[in-house]
């Protein structure tokens, strides 16, 4: 099954003026939308955001080589305390865009024509890069395990008496002493 690329489409980039002439180079800056579900669980790249793109196309013998980096938005939540993680990512990618399917492996990207699209490329680099537990801060503290409260804005003596489960039934038995009660 061929899939035929839409020309419009955003991450679509055509190489028309490439030829099929090794040597021949263009360099590209473009600000795209973010395709949806870039990420992983905790983290990732809001859909539509900006994403600032540097891009060389080269023509070589077998495809295009296209070598670039991209800067973006990342939003998420801190894996420790759940409160909201914003920060940006810039990763570098490079991948060849065969001209023919003899040339290429089973898993190689392919010109479509004269195009070739960008977001599998821009979606592996990002992904391969991301935290898998993002922290709000390094010192992060996290919740506490108990009431579930956020630790990093507790008091400092916040703690919760611990009964053992074995002994809670004998815990009202023994009547409490006042020491300021005279004797």
């Amino acid at each position: 099954m061929t899939l035929h690329l839409d020309p419009r489409a955003p991450w679509v980039v055509s190489t028309h003026d490439l030829g099929r002439r090794p040597g021949s180079m263009r360099e590209m800056h473009l600000t795209l939308p973010a395709p949806a579900d870039v990420g992983v669980d905790m983290i990732g790249i809001p859909k539509d955001a900006d994403v600032k793109l540097d891009l060389r196309l080269e023509a070589v013998m077998e495809g295009v080589l296209v070598t670039g980096t991209a800067r973006s938005p990342l939003r998420g939540e801190c894996a420790r305390c759940l409160e909201p993680v914003t920060s940006e990512t810039e990763v570098s990618f490079q991948e060849l865009f065969f001209y023919s399917a003899e040339d290429a492996a089973e898993d190689d990207s392919l010109l479509d024509g004269e195009l070739l699209d960008l977001e599998p490329t821009f979606r592996d680099a990002v992904v391969l890069t991301l935290p898998l537990s993002p922290l709000c801060s390094e010192d992060c503290t996290g919740l506490c395990s108990q009431c579930g409260v956020r630790l990093a804005d507790a008091e400092p003596d916040h703690g919760h008496e611990v009964i053992d489960a074995r002994w809670a039934k004998l815990q009202g038995l023994v009547p409490e002493h006042n020491n300021d009660q005279e004797s």
